[in-house]
C-alpha cells in the first residue's frame, strides 16, 4: 500500500458514519448516526450539545453502534429503526448482537 493509498484510506475511515442506539435509565431508546460515537454520546451526557430529549434522563448506555459507509446509508436505517416499535428495536439489536 503506497502513501497515497494509506492517506485516501485514513479519509474514508474519517468521514465514516456510524449508527448508534443509547438507553436511558428509564429504558427508552434512542438512535442517533454520527461520524465519531465516543465524542457523541459524551455530548449526550455532559454538554448542551446533546440531544434535548435526552437532558435529564440519565445515566445514559451505549447499547449498540455500527459503521456504516456513507452518510446517506447511515439516515435510511436510522430512519428505518426509529419507525420501529420499542419491543422491534429491542429484537432487532438483540439480532446485531447489542445486550440490553
Amino acid at each position: 500500500m503506497t502513501l497515497l493509498d494509506e492517506r485516501q484510506a485514513s479519509e474514508q475511515d474519517a468521514r465514516r458514519w456510524y449508527l448508534y442506539v443509547l438507553e436511558t435509565a428509564r429504558g427508552a431508546l434512542y438512535t442517533g448516526i454520527t461520524t465519531d460515537v465516543a465524542r457523541r454520546f459524551e455530548e449526550h451526557q455532559t454538554s448542551k450539545r446533546g440531544a434535548r430529549s435526552l437532558r435529564g434522563k440519565g445515566p445514559l448506555r451505549l447499547l449498540h453502534q455500527q459503521p456504516l459507509g456513507s452518510h446517506s446509508e447511515a439516515l435510511k436505517l436510522e430512519a428505518w429503526l426509529k419507525k420501529q416499535p420499542a419491543p422491534a428495536k429491542r429484537a432487532w439489536l438483540e439480532g446485531q448482537g447489542a445486550s440490553s
